[in-house]
């Protein structure tokens, strides 16, 4: 049986696999990952300055700097995906915490991080019933965020094990 490289390719295949390829692109990891996860920060954040404010400032000012925080790794993640479309190398990381994780030589370790945060706070929103204090524009952007992030890993999911077969 032949052995497969870590594209998903088999060992000797001349051709190039495309989509799994495209799959691995910063332009598709932006889109599908990152900029969901930033929607998921910006809204939490907001909804969290308007819980605290004014009568629990430290909830608002937490709210204020997660959607501070939120913003510039979505600036980030809009570099990353814009130098991609140019063929170029983004000279940063997806996120301002893989940034950092840089600098200690381990980016992918701080964007697990980054990403268990991200989830964390998915499930605070989620089980605080935060979610239900959403604008109807925010909610709709956090149900087009969950959309593109789920449907976008399933499609891979689904497009590896089927390369397998």
């Amino acid at each position: 049986m032949p052995s497969m490289t870590a594209t998903g390719e088999e060992e000797g295949d001349a051709r190039p696999d495309r989509l799994q390829g495209f799959f691995k692109r910063p332009l598709f990891l932006s889109l599908t990952i990152g900029i969901p996860f930033c929607i998921f920060k910006l809204l939490f954040g907001s909804v969290a300055f308007r819980v605290g404010s004014p009568e629990m400032p430290a909830i608002a000012i937490t709210g204020m700097l997660i959607f501070a925080w939120a913003g510039l790794d979505l600036v980030m993640n809009a570099g990353n995906a814009a130098y991609d479309l140019f063929s170029r190398k983004s000279p940063f990381e997806y996120c301002s915490i893989a940034e950092i994780g840089r600098l200690f030589g381990k980016p992918a370790v701080f964007l697990a991080i980054d990403t268990l945060i991200t989830f964390c706070i998915i499930s605070a929103m989620l089980w605080s019933r935060w979610i239900t204090l959403l604008t109807p524009t925010e909610a709709k952007l956090w149900a087009a965020a969950t959309t593109l992030n789920l449907i976008s890993l399933s499609l891979v999911l689904l497009y590896n094990e089927t390369r397998k077969t």
